[in-house]
């Protein structure tokens, strides 16, 4: 007789309306692999993480006491009739993990905690307990740079001309040009006399001006805080985070501030004392600079039975990173410094070890930035995730992960509006035959290409040794669709953003996130609003500033915003819709003026596509147009910026140059995110651009790229330590037919498919 508790075998989501999904049910079964596919902005972020995730994680912070939610996220209920038999989800997803200064790849994966047990325990001389060896306790830290392992040294010649004196704007620093309010404050201190030139300056005088703490002078009949230049740039621009720096003062910082590894410590930040204790030679700094992989065969030669266990599981986590194709990093390189998937892939080696089971993991596109070779090695997790007894929910394009599930589900047909339906649920065989365009595109291929570009130039590197480089010298053939491949790690970035993508004429559009405000989208972003507004004004006999929410024409209960954001003191603070304008962000004055019977907010909520298709000429269309040439058709006009995948930056950031007349574009793997049926319009648009008269040089590891490509570059053998050569240049035919490398193996697999 069965159990009841075994009666629970699937996850029911009924009427599913989040986003664009289409009141969709389905079932999806438990303790199996499965795999969520469809094009773009098809829905399936909005039923894995906006309604399944989402519904788990809100229900389990609902257990805590109000105290504990109020350091949690406020996670709104999806817009789901029901959603039954759920476990608790966790999520790997491809967020950057922080820019704690002291966080590492030891720390976050608790490799380094093991590692100092060993220490404490065989290191010879012994100097106590495992905090000893921590950068993060006192007793640990190197006393000096307080176990960073960098110190910041002001450049002064950047702060002020010397042959000048104040009156003539000797100081460059930001805020200090003549007759501002902080160079009042500097002539008037009486510290010095602002007539004569810096070089004449007494040793007491450059103090003042330099290094004197904050004190109260008069500036007329006011008292004003005086400070040194020094003094200021510490307080004002090196307490924060550079990425929350104004792009003039981030410029000003790397120009004027140099930062050094410590001298006493030598960047390795632990204490002399730390440094002493040597197992076999090696102290633990050398041990955390060691390559993931060389510091696992170090750790296998240790035998000791007081440590085994520690032993086991650390030689356990380092092979699992190896296993995983994170074997080129090192234990002390910075978290915040990883890439999105490489930050993907540590998280999910955390909860490889991990002694929980029936859980529901969810996964976002886990192959980016894996080479062929390496997503085997993913698969092999995944599988094993699954074989604990856990759910696993994967968002995937490539059809190597699609071959290995359990169960598809695929949403489409379209994106946007035109998606968010059921196409298929089932087996992989049959999505094959489903007539889905997922199924029809699953055993697609693209050929090798039959006749290739004759380069008109070459842009010249000489002697690459930037990280793992070894005396790199390449010749980038410029004219041509060219394409860097190799394993990950291997030095492709090393190489390409390292010495190209400072060279005049070269314009890179790269996944990094996009800096404004959360009233950015893409039509302030792309500078599409000009020529809406303008066109609404023109057509109404108005002002185009009625038509911004950020102007006069903004709600003013919501400052245009559209949400309206409430305080709930010990609980987290939410954003409800603002009852006002119900979310359209305009006053209601505004919205009475239309353009072709829309008004601004209906025209900001289209589609891309249908915005296209509304302007039939001018900038507008333009602009639209070449959002539509890289497959962000389905991206609403007024779409807030951070809720954009890395992709679909990389995508956007291409389609503003796209109107410059750049001559080298750098692009860093823009198949992230396309699904199968758009890497083809993809390989157009990048004909397009070479055709056009543009070289394009692409870091990508899809192989449908690599064919079309007119000459490869291939990095390798390996990753880290075992890559930063040559090890191929030609054109995809030499390569397949006569190449060894592991890029060849893959290639010739993939062009040989019967399809």
């Amino acid at each position: 007789m069965q159990n009841a508790a075994d009666s629970h075998q699937v996850i029911q989501v009924r009427g599913a309306r989040e986003n664009n999904l289409a009141n969709i049910s389905l079932d999806i079964p438990k303790r199996r692999l499965t795999v969520f596919t469809g094009v773009s902005g098809s829905g399936k972020s909005s039923l894995v993480f906006g309604t399944i995730a989402a519904e788990s994680q809100r229900m389990i912070n609902e257990t805590y006491a109000a105290f504990i939610q109020s350091f949690m996220p406020s996670l709104g209920r999806p817009d789901v009739d029901g959603l039954h038999n759920l476990s608790a989800a966790i999520v790997v997803d491809q967020e950057r993990m922080g820019t704690n200064t002291r966080s590492t790849v030891g720390t976050v994966t608790d490799a380094y905690t093991m590692l100092r047990i060993v220490f404490s325990r065989l290191g010879s001389p012994q100097i106590g307990a495992s905090s000893a060896f921590s950068f993060n306790t006192p007793e640990g830290m190197c006393p000096r740079c307080e176990g960073v392992g960098r110190v910041s040294d002001i450049d002064v010649d950047q702060l002020v001309d010397r042959e000048l004196s104040l009156n003539e704007g000797a100081i460059t620093v930001p805020g200090y040009a003549v007759d501002s309010m902080l160079w009042q404050v500097t002539t008037t201190s009486g510290f010095y006399s602002p007539e004569t030139k810096l070089k004449d300056f007494s040793e007491q005088e450059w103090a003042d001006l330099l290094h004197k703490e904050q004190v109260k002078v008069k500036v007329g009949p006011n008292n004003i805080t005086y400070e040194g230049l020094i003094t200021r740039i510490n307080r004002k621009f090196l307490s924060k985070d550079r990425e929350a720096m104004q792009p003039h003062i981030r410029a000003f910082v790397d120009r004027a501030v140099v930062f050094a590894d410590c001298p006493d410590c030598h960047g390795t930040r632990l204490s002399a004392a730390a440094l002493s204790s040597r197992i076999d030679g090696a102290n633990i700094a050398d041990c955390a600079a060691m390559q993931i992989s060389e510091l696992a065969a170090f750790v296998r030669r240790i035998d000791d039975p007081s440590v085994a266990p520690v032993l086991t599981g650390l030689g356990d986590l380092l092979d699992s990173l190896v296993e995983i194709g994170l074997g080129y990093l090192s234990l002390n390189r910075p978290s915040g410094s990883l890439s999105g998937g490489e930050a993907q892939r540590v998280k999910m080696v955390r909860h490889l070890g991990s002694s929980l089971t029936d859980v529901t993991y969810v996964f976002d596109e886990p192959t980016i930035g894996l080479h062929p070779h390496d997503i085997r090695r993913m698969n092999d997790l995944l599988l094993r995730l699954r074989d604990k007894g856990n759910t696993v929910l994967v968002v995937e394009h490539k059809p190597e992960v699609i071959a290995i599930a359990d169960h598809v589900v695929d949403l489409g047909p379209g994106a946007g509006t035109a998606g968010g339906q059921l196409c298929y649920t089932g087996d992989v065989a049959g999505l094959r035959t489903s007539g889905t365009l997922t199924g029809r595109h699953l055993g697609h291929r693209a050929r090798l290409r039959e006749s290739v570009r004759t380069p008109r130039g070459h842009l010249s590197v000489k002697g690459a040794d930037l990280h793992n480089l070894k005396d790199v010298s390449v010749e980038v053939p410029l004219g041509v669709l060219a394409v860097v491949t190799g394993v990950a790690g291997s030095g492709k970035s090393s190489l390409i953003h390292g010495y190209l993508a400072g060279q005049e004429g070269v314009v890179v559009a790269d996944q990094s996130p996009i800096r404004g405000s959360r009233r950015s989208n893409p039509a302030t972003y792309t500078g599409l609003l000009n020529p809406i507004r303008t066109a609404f004004a023109k057509a109404n006999g108005v002002k185009p500033a009625l038509f911004s929410a950020n102007s006069e024409g903004a709600c003013p209960k919501c400052n245009g915003l559209g949400l309206v954001f409430m305080d709930l003191a010990m609980i987290d603070g939410v954003a409800s819709v603002c009852e006002e304008c119900e979310g359209r962000r305009f006053t209601p004055q505004v919205l009475t003026y239309e353009l072709h019977g829309k008004n601004i907010s209906e025209v900001l909520n289209m589609p891309v596509a249908e915005a296209h298709a509304f302007f039939t000429d001018g900038q507008a269309r333009a602009i639209l147009g070449r959002l539509v040439d890289v497959g962000l058709s389905y991206l609403r006009l007024g779409q807030p910026l951070n809720t954009l995948s890395g992709g679909e930056r990389q995508r956007l950031k291409l389609a503003i140059n796209m109107a410059e007349k750049a001559s080298t574009y750098i692009l860093d793997e823009p198949t992230t995110g396309l699904h199968l049926a758009d890497v083809d319009k993809l390989l157009a648009l990048l004909d397009r651009l070479v055709d056009d008269g543009n070289s394009v040089i692409v870091i990508e590891h899809h192989q449908a790229v690599m064919a079309h490509a007119d000459w490869l570059i291939d990095i390798g053998p390996g990753g880290g330590n075992a890559g930063g050569e040559i090890v191929f240049e030609g054109t995809p035919a030499a390569l397949v037919a006569g190449a060894d490398t592991l890029t060849a193996r893959h290639l010739r697999e993939y062009v040989s498919f019967p399809g």
